[in-house]
């Protein structure tokens, strides 16, 4: 509406210029009686044509004033109807209000500025804060089950938040851990497990002879230079778990059969 004013302002002023100019071309003091008394009467023909003019920019202001403040109050009563259907606010016990509405949006705009800040992060990034992105679809989910998320103002937006976090969900690149010498760095299987940028817990060892089978054929032996896939952190799958217990199964009947065997050296002797 302010727009609407200053560019009929801008016209009335412009015309008023024009108009002056064109009477402007003859000096007062070379006018003839009759010349005066037309230009005094063009004069006030002008000003009376303005004034109408701004009475006429005022009724039409006002009108947009009542048009406005009608449609302000259809759509207030069409608010009021929206949240009388929707009934009794768990959190109060009394019906949902117009206060309601202004709280629910700023957490939801709360939300939506935590999704903004994370997307700008990388994969790695992502993937070391899954606990932030979990926490953060929990507390859309949260919204989602108060009866405010049905209104048009809400509904939409929580379903591209919904999307935005599930694209926040990423998975750490691949990383690899290249085997240094027994001398000199001590590697094994189970030291490079408990190293903290692994697993920091050596109990995992059977989880990167897992995932190097394709190199490793025996767990024991692991030889300087050989580059390791290290698996995601986690715990270890129903396959680890059945390759470790084989392996400390054979690993009991291998030393079972030594101390059996030099047992009947010893009897022998």
């Amino acid at each position: 509406m302010k727009a609407i004013v200053r560019i009929l302002n801008v016209l009335v002023i412009t015309f008023t210029l024009l108009s002056f100019n064109s009477f402007a071309q003859k000096p007062d003091e070379e006018l003839t009686k009759e010349e005066a008394v037309q230009r005094i009467q063009e004069f006030q023909n002008i000003v009376n044509n303005l004034q109408s003019t701004l009475q006429s920019l005022d009724n039409e202001v006002a009108k947009l004033r009542q048009d406005l403040d009608q449609t302000n109050k259809r759509l207030n009563d069409c608010l009021d109807g929206y949240l009388g259907l929707l009934g009794i606010n768990p959190e109060t016990g009394k019906p949902f209000t117009k206060e309601d509405v202004e709280a629910f949006k700023q957490k939801l705009g709360q939300i939506e500025g935590k999704i903004r800040e994370m997307q700008r992060l990388s994969n790695d990034e992502l993937a070391d804060r899954r606990k932030e992105v979990e926490e953060l679809e929990n507390s859309l989910n949260k919204l989602r089950m108060v009866k405010l998320s049905i209104l048009p103002e809400f509904y939409n937006k929580i379903i591209s938040l919904a999307s935005d976090i599930k694209g926040l969900y990423r998975e750490r690149s691949i990383k690899t851990y290249t085997v240094g010498t027994w001398a000199e760095n001590r590697d094994c299987l189970w030291n490079i497990a408990g190293k903290v940028e692994i697993f920091g817990d050596p109990f995992m060892w059977s989880r990167i002879w897992q995932a190097n089978t394709n190199i490793i054929k025996n767990p024991d032996i692991i030889h300087p230079g050989q580059v390791l896939v290290i698996p995601k952190p986690g715990p270890k799958t129903t396959d680890e778990i059945k390759a470790e217990r084989k392996y400390w199964r054979m690993k009991r009947q291998a030393l079972e059969q030594k101390q059996g065997e030099e047992k009947e050296t010893g009897v022998k002797k």
